[in-house]
């Protein structure tokens, strides 16, 4: 089991690494995806209006495990005021995916992307790696890795988009 982590965290920074060299700008429009989702197909347009906090991660990514918990909460707490989380898994095996999510049950959105085409074409580079968008589909941050120090300022982010939310 061990064995088939490093394998496919090897092949998973290899992609990483041939992305290309622009990521995603703030101020820029976030470009959407249609992607299968754990209980339908998950739209990035379906959520216009909305403020998201989309968030990629992996099966074999660490800081992804310590940041389901924090997204959960945010989910709870914002998503009566037009918030949503929408996860993207990268994992190429979905069965990697729902056995993360077995144990680290997702209280929002999940996609799975086993083409690596949507963390491509937002130039991902890490795993976790998050974009705040607004409800006009504007990228408002881009945030790579998850550490617990950064739950408040992350928070603090979603707060101000919200308050801009009309």
């Amino acid at each position: 089991m061990q064995k088939h982590y490093a394998k496919t965290a090897a092949l998973a920074l290899t992609i990483l690494l041939s992305l290309p060299a622009g990521a995603i700008e703030v101020g820029q429009t976030a470009p959407d995806f249609d992607l299968a989702g754990s209980l339908a197909a998950v739209k990035l347009s379906d959520y216009k209006g909305k403020t998201v906090y989309l968030d990629f991660w992996a099966s074999w990514c660490g800081p992804c495990k310590q940041s389901f918990p924090w997204m959960n909460e945010m989910q709870s707490r914002y998503g009566a005021k037009g918030f949503r989380v929408v996860g993207v898994n990268v994992d190429q095996k979905t069965d990697d995916a729902k056995a993360f999510l077995k144990d680290t049950p997702a209280r929002f959105d999940v996609a799975f992307d086993q083409t690596g085409k949507t963390p491509k074409t937002y130039a991902i580079k890490g795993m976790p790696t998050s974009v705040l968008i607004g409800p006009d589909g504007k990228v408002i941050s881009v945030h790579s890795g998850f550490k617990p120090e950064q739950r408040a300022e992350l928070e603090t982010q979603i707060q101000q988009a919200l308050s801009s939310q009309k």
